[in-house]
């Protein structure tokens, strides 16, 4: 999609080795080795999910706040959180917790916009037992109206649900150009993100499987994609990356995710962006078709390969 040639990306970079150098955060170095996990069941509650995650060599995860393909929310067991909370303790980054695929927050129905503003409300509350990590949405489809009206009644609905006192912070997903997806293009992304009044609550999440079904070249091209979304959008908003390879060719705009080396972007592209120094120290999330023995020889394999990088 970018012609440009390979550029100097200003943002998180680093003198000497920029692969395994950067400056301390308020949580401890988080520079200094890659932050990786996968998407887990939230079935047996989260102390669950935290142990699984350490087995697999995981330091993050993802999981779905309720049901993806419905409404409700399994109840909270206050001693899962607590126990969570001991085992899980200073976390080097964020987890990402996933809004469930129903929402459509530019829905042409009212009923269906009622439910995405109260289901992500309802979110955000229960996300804060867990304080300090991110909710990442899909933005919704226009069906019709035209990504303007998309962006505005998704921004209407995220006014109407951010809290200056929230600790989660919310991120809006890269698309792939599906259907009538919004946030196909940085562009559409940005006009997004700028009608959102609390704008320190609002983050991206980039998917590699996503943008590249939606044109943007990053097996041959990643620091023009990565140079184009920090003019467009500001690498600054950029809080975590769903590492996925695509079983689609370059522009697709289909979103169908694969096995990290076994697609058409590949280990070694996918492995470039782990380790590129505008992208380090965030939390990358996989999304592969996998069970859990496949994530972590994927992570193994990521985590050798940002080590020789």
């Amino acid at each position: 999609m970018f012609s440009q040639p390979s550029v100097f990306v200003k943002a998180r970079i680093l003198p000497q080795d920029p692969c395994r150098q950067g400056p301390q955060s308020q949580k401890g170095n988080q520079f200094m080795t890659l932050h990786i996990g996968c998407h887990l069941s939230a079935s047996k509650g989260y102390l669950a999910m935290g142990k699984t995650a350490r087995s697999i060599g995981a330091d993050t995860f993802a999981f779905f706040t309720r049901n993806p393909r419905g409404s409700r929310a399994k109840a909270v067991d206050m001693a899962d959180v607590e126990a969570f909370r001991d085992f899980w303790k200073d976390p080097a980054v964020p987890l990402v917790a996933h809004a469930p695929y129903t929402l459509n927050a530019c829905s042409d129905r009212e009923e269906v916009q009622d439910f995405a503003r109260e289901t992500i409300a309802s979110d955000l509350q229960r996300m804060e037992l867990i304080p300090g990590n991110y909710y990442n949405m899909h933005p919704g489809n226009h069906l019709g109206q035209g990504a303007e009206k998309g962006c505005e009644r998704i921004a209407d609905c995220l006014n109407a649900v951010l809290r200056p006192e929230q600790s989660t912070l919310l991120l809006l997903e890269t698309m792939a150009g599906k259907g009538t997806e919004v946030g196909r293009t940085f562009e559409e992304m940005a006009d997004l993100l700028s009608r959102i009044r609390l704008q320190d609550k609002v983050g991206v999440c980039l998917d590699t499987c996503h943008i590249w079904d939606g044109g943007y070249d990053i097996v041959h091209n990643l620091d023009g994609v990565l140079a184009a979304f920090d003019r467009v959008i500001g690498l600054d908003r950029l809080k975590a990356v769903h590492l996925n390879d695509s079983k689609n060719d370059l522009g697709a705009h289909k979103d169908r995710h694969e096995k990290i080396g076994a697609g058409k972007i590949g280990f070694p592209a996918l492995s470039r962006v782990t380790c590129h120094p505008a992208l380090r120290g965030l939390p990358f999330i996989l999304e592969t078709p996998n069970e859990l023995a496949g994530y972590a020889s994927e992570i193994g394999r990521l985590r050798e390969a940002w080590k020789e990088g």
